[in-house]
């Protein structure tokens, strides 16, 4: 595989993986935990680092993993005391993600780990760090947990799919028919952890925040079956990850940034032209009815 080839897999993995998970952030309206959590996992990562002085490997994904956890538990937690979900994740996203930047300006020193990689992230540096997987060869390491990651989140989708799509739309009810809607919840709310901090070492918290956020709101425009929902959203998630990365190649610029633009340019060509909410089928629906 070429040096060009591992990049768009490894950044096509991040929209699939991004894109379908989305889905249910948009549809539960809690868009921002996606920005909260992509931010706050830098707690956890130089937590780890701090910890175990090492910069790679299964420590720093458990800590980032447990960040993303404590601040979905310490949303909730705030919420059910009354304060208003939006100010929730302000109040936490902020201080964690503040403790994570003084962490790193005041005790990391000269080690690679800064606030510029955490947000933009570097792909391009994701085909040199490689293992060898039986059956797979030599892989790049981000590749292959992320690869694992979109496994584990399509599996958890399948399996719990009529649960996902009664706690997404009628929280009430699956509580009255015996569904666990706080346990759904922070099984989301790890699929939502894991798969970040599985993206967030390659492409940075810039690039998962529109991967998580942009491909959904766009399929959104477009259906109201949940299922199709999904499948656009997660292709959307590819064409922008391979599109962002022609994008940048051509005006010689950040891959990641591009991508994110590219998710942008892909909404706004939802917003103006998806057949049901679209800008331009709101104008043309009018001079329809009155010819009618």
């Amino acid at each position: 595989m070429s040096y060009e080839g591992w990049i768009l897999i490894t950044a096509s993995l991040v929209g699939l993986s991004c894109g379908i998970i989305g889905v249910f952030l948009i549809l539960r309206r809690m868009a921002m935990m996606a920005d909260a959590i992509s931010h706050t996992v830098l707690l956890g990562i130089v937590s780890a680092y701090l910890i175990t002085k090492e910069l790679s490997g299964i420590y720093m994904l458990i800590g980032a993993i447990i960040a993303g956890l404590l601040t979905a538990f310490l949303v909730q937690w705030f919420h059910s005391l009354g304060v208003q979900q939006d100010a929730s994740i302000g109040v936490v996203f902020t201080t964690l993600f503040a403790i994570g930047v003084i962490l790193i300006a005041t005790k990391t020193g000269n080690v690679h780990l800064d606030v510029q990689h955490a947000l933009m992230g570097e792909i391009t540096f994701v085909p040199w760090n490689t293992l060898t997987v039986p059956a797979l060869g030599e892989i790049p390491q981000a590749t292959f947990i992320l690869l694992l990651v979109l496994l584990v989140v399509l599996v958890a989708i399948i399996a719990f799919y009529k649960e996902w799509k009664i706690t997404t739309f009628d929280a009430a009810l699956a509580a009255s028919i015996g569904i666990p809607v706080i346990g759904m919840h922070y099984l989301f709310m790890t699929l939502v952890s894991i798969t970040t901090v599985a993206s967030f070492d390659a492409v940075g918290a810039i690039m998962v925040v529109a991967m998580l956020i942009t491909p959904a709101a766009a399929a959104y425009l477009w259906t109201d079956r949940l299922l199709v929902m999904i499948l656009l959203s997660a292709a959307f998630g590819v064409i922008s990850a391979i599109g962002g990365y022609y994008l940048a190649v051509w005006l010689d610029t950040s891959i990641s940034g591009s991508m994110a633009f590219a998710t942008g340019i892909l909404f706004l060509l939802s917003f103006i032209g998806s057949p049901k909410h679209g800008i331009l089928s709101r104008l043309v629906k009018p001079f329809t009815v009155h010819s009618t």
